[in-house]
């Protein structure tokens, strides 16, 4: 039985694609382990499925100033010295990575002792975790079209992101249940990713008064983001986070507030969601969400409204205007050209191992 190791994390967004691609590789006859940091939120994530979980040291690679600069290099070295010995006794044939701090060390040290690996990027620019790491990867998939000519021509594979299939099959009957909702009203749905966006929480509690005269909300808000304040606000359902419910909401919703993350895009992209996407502003990321919404808003996919514009007006009217004219977008995005993903990348892996 061949075995793979995955890693990948620091958001839910550095893993999910690797559950998406568990089912297919079990089906193939994969033993599956994966390595991740300590406490990130990749070991709940990870656990859940089932999987054999292997915590190392981490430390985070930062563009600015910060005394932990000084510090995290020590973690990222005890990090792959820890990942090494981890693979020395596992033995695995190959290694799946999707990317975020964690997954350096682990590339890394697969280089090191002969185990081939695959690394995956989301966003439309690769990111310094999967820059960092192209020499010792044997091949590189992606999202989009314009990242291809950003990686070694060699090694770059367009694949798309691995979509849970888990995400097709939610109810409305359940979707409804869960939020307490009666189904009168449309229903818009807020995401902010795995650890909740701040902002957009903000404007969105801030602008409930207006919104809830046309739509019932169902806010998922991040960890420890709960708002008291709005517990028992008739059609306003908050959860921290969620993960086989989240099929269900996805069922109900018939727009999508949500942040630009690659992952995420692609998820509303392959649901067939309208969103009105409010990417990371530059300020507090590298800027791949604000190419990632860009180009949805080009090809007509999503609309998108920044961060720095976003107040009660302003997001009250973009979320009408994204309601009226979600059939347009809807027709958009079923024109859109579809990819077997999951089927590219575990082919991949396979044609990897035989060579």
């Amino acid at each position: 039985m061949p075995k793979i190791i995955m890693t990948g994390g620091g958001s839910a967004g550095h893993v999910t694609p690797n559950i998406a691609l568990m089912p297919t590789l079990t089906d193939m006859g994969f033993e599956i382990e994966y390595i991740g940091s300590r406490d990130g939120i990749e070991k709940k994530l990870i656990e859940a499925q089932g999987i054999p979980y292997h915590g190392i040291s981490s430390g985070k690679l930062r563009r600015y100033l910060s005394l932990k600069n000084f510090t995290d290099p020590a973690r990222i070295l005890k990090g792959m010295s820890q990942a090494k010995k981890i693979l020395k006794d596992l033995q695995p044939d190959i290694v799946f990575s999707k990317g975020g701090y964690v997954s350096v060390p682990v590339v890394y040290a697969a280089a090191s002792l002969g185990i081939p690996s695959i690394i995956h990027e989301s966003d439309m620019t690769p990111g310094l975790a999967n820059r960092l790491c192209f020499k010792k990867a044997h091949k590189i998939c992606c999202n989009f079209p314009e990242t291809v000519s950003l990686l070694p021509a060699e090694k770059a594979v367009l694949t798309g992101s691995p979509i849970r299939k888990e995400l097709f099959s939610g109810t409305r009957e359940e979707g409804l249940a869960l939020c307490g909702f009666k189904g009168e009203k449309p229903v818009l749905m807020v995401i902010g990713g795995s650890l909740g966006a701040v902002r957009i929480n903000q404007q969105v509690r801030s602008s409930l008064p207006e919104i809830l005269k046309t739509f019932d909300v169902v806010h998922i808000c991040g960890k420890d983001n709960i708002s008291d304040d709005h517990k028992d606000l008739p059609g306003y359902a908050q959860f921290e986070y969620l993960q086989k419910d989240l099929r269900h909401i996805f069922a109900i919703s018939d727009i999508v507030i949500s942040r630009a993350g690659a992952n995420a895009i692609c998820e509303l992209l392959a649901l067939k969601k309208p969103a009105l996407l409010i990417p990371l502003p530059s300020s507090g990321s590298r800027g791949d969400q604000l190419l990632n919404a860009a180009s949805f808003e080009k090809q007509g996919f999503s609309m998108v409204l920044r961060e720095e514009e976003m107040d009660d007006d302003s997001l009250v009217n973009a979320v009408n205007k994204l309601y009226s004219e979600r059939q347009a977008l809807k027709d958009k995005m079923e024109s859109a050209p579809g990819s077997d993903s999951i089927g590219i990348i575990t082919e991949l892996i396979k044609d990897t191992l035989s060579e």
